[in-house]
């Protein structure tokens, strides 16, 4: 069979779900495609849940024994794929019949689409968004673009910075061109680093409002309804916001952002400190500034210079943008 997409779901006990997200890809309209579980180590009953497809066409699972992260599980998802486009979906997400369909008919309509972001619908409150499209704001924050706001606010397809890695394909050719994701990162924002690639090359992130899944957020990382912090995400943050800013950022870029920069990093250090988890944070940033050195910095190119105005110009409109959504959140508006 010719596959027109291979989606790749990494699982770390993914017991409870995992079975459920499975069953939801196998039942999609669109049935051109292969499916990938990536399994991290589990040591639970997901990994027997996921051994129970072996057999199936189409069917493949990767069983690495240890947890080598988010990053590196795709990555191998990506290496086997033998379709033009790979989808990646969390373990703890659940499609609608026409996700798969929609992507792929968003992402045949341009060749300059690199990412096409699904619309993420809070699991446990229907009518709430998780996730519309990542962006970051010139503070250095990676955000979630409509992240518990009402659904029917997020109906037309638009172009965005960043697709989130819980729900979005990707063209595989262009990720041949431009590099696979960061496996620095670990666990989080790898998928804003990648689509930040993206977008310094001219390629575009879209968000594709048709194509719908529900997700538990944060099941594998804070438990099943979803802890928003803990030690693990507090070490993630801590590095990979630092992380992020420096490997994508041309150095003039960078010192010219120092000005939103140093109090957009003071800020989070008195946030997660003030939330009992200063320590991870602090190291967390320790890690990345020790990665700096081996960290390979996307090359500047006189070129791109157009991109890069509108990357700058987007990080700081992004400002108004998060703190018009924080505004919101605290009238509870949605």
């Amino acid at each position: 069979m010719i596959y027109k997409a291979t989606v790749v779901i990494p699982n770390l006990n993914g017991a409870g779900w995992l079975r459920q997200s499975i069953e939801s890809v196998w039942a999609q309209t669109e049935q051109q495609f292969e499916l990938i579980v990536v399994d991290n180590g589990s040591t639970d009953q997901s990994l027997t849940d996921a051994r129970s497809y072996c057999g199936r066409e189409n069917y493949t699972l990767i069983e690495n024994g240890t947890n080598t992260g988010f990053s590196h599980a795709v990555n191998q998802g990506i290496a086997a794929a033998k379709a033009p486009y790979v989808v990646l979906f969390n373990n703890d997400a659940f499609a609608e019949p026409e996700w798969l369909r929609e992507l792929l008919r968003t992402a045949d309509a341009d060749s300059r689409i690199f990412a096409v972001q699904s619309l993420m619908i809070r699991h446990w409150e229907r009518h709430l968004a998780d996730d519309a499209g990542d962006y970051v704001a010139a503070l250095g924050w990676p955000c979630k673009r409509g992240d518990g706001m009402r659904v029917e606010r997020y109906t037309k397809p638009c172009r965005i910075f960043s697709a989130c890695g819980g729900a979005a394909l990707y063209r595989k050719s262009l990720i041949e061109e431009f590099g696979s994701f960061e496996e620095a990162f670990f666990a989080y924002y790898e998928d804003v680093d990648i689509s930040w690639r993206a977008n310094s090359l001219g390629y575009k992130n879209v968000f594709c409002p048709t194509s719908r899944c529900y997700h538990i957020c944060g099941a594998t990382t804070g438990g099943e309804k979803g802890a928003k912090y803990n030690d693990f995400k507090a070490i993630q943050s801590g590095r990979n916001t630092l992380l992020l800013v420096y490997k994508n950022m041309p150095l003039v870029m960078w010192l010219l952002n120092m000005v939103f920069l140093v109090p957009g990093y003071l800020i989070k250090c008195l946030f997660f400190t003030l939330r009992g988890y200063g320590k991870p944070w602090f190291q967390g940033m320790r890690e990345a500034f020790g990665s700096f050195s081996k960290m390979k910095k996307i090359p500047f190119r006189w070129k791109n210079l157009p991109n890069y105005l509108l990357i700058e110009v987007w990080m700081i409109a992004d400002c108004f943008r998060y703190a018009a959504y924080r505004i919101g959140r605290a009238l509870k508006i949605t």
